[in-house]
């Protein structure tokens, strides 16, 4: 049984958190899906990862490609299908209490500078939570990650 982890972004952009998060749960061994809801967007995330860090590698691939089901970290819109143990959710991709439950862990970025997505992760933690999945709220106003809330 797995958990959500809620990332309210406010000091770094996306692609700068993302590979953070991804290079630890590649640390933790995990395989990863990231959902987004636009292929572009996913795209110009996978020119990104390529980029960073100077110092290290992140083996991934975007969906659509021959080889998804061997991709450690899979950008995709749909169904996680590389096997993946997390699931990261950006742009406000959904994810369901049943992933929740079946994943290591979820992972959902937001960015805490635009109303619209605070809105949208405000409403996946009331449904998530509502459905009885276990969930925390970390955010980086610090500088640092700090666990903020937990519900369940």
């Amino acid at each position: 049984m797995g958990a959500a982890y809620f990332y309210h972004l406010t000091r770094r952009p996306l692609e700068v958190a993302l590979t953070e998060l991804l290079n630890a749960a590649r640390g933790r061994e995990m395989r990863v899906a990231v959902r987004g809801q636009d292929v572009s967007r996913l795209a110009w995330l996978d020119e990104k990862l390529w980029l960073s860090p100077e110092d290290g590698f992140l083996p991934h691939g975007l969906a659509g490609g021959d080889h998804d089901a061997e991709q450690p970290v899979l950008l995709t819109t749909g169904a996680t299908t590389n096997g993946a143990t997390c699931l990261m959710s950006v742009d406000g991709a959904e994810v369901s209490a049943d992933e929740v439950q079946a994943l290591e862990r979820v992972c959902v970025l937001f960015d805490g500078n635009d109303a619209a997505a605070l809105e949208t992760a405000r409403g996946q933690w009331k449904a998530l939570t509502g459905a009885g999945a276990s969930a925390q709220y970390w955010s980086e106003e610090s500088g640092k990650w700090e666990k903020k809330a937990e519900s369940g």
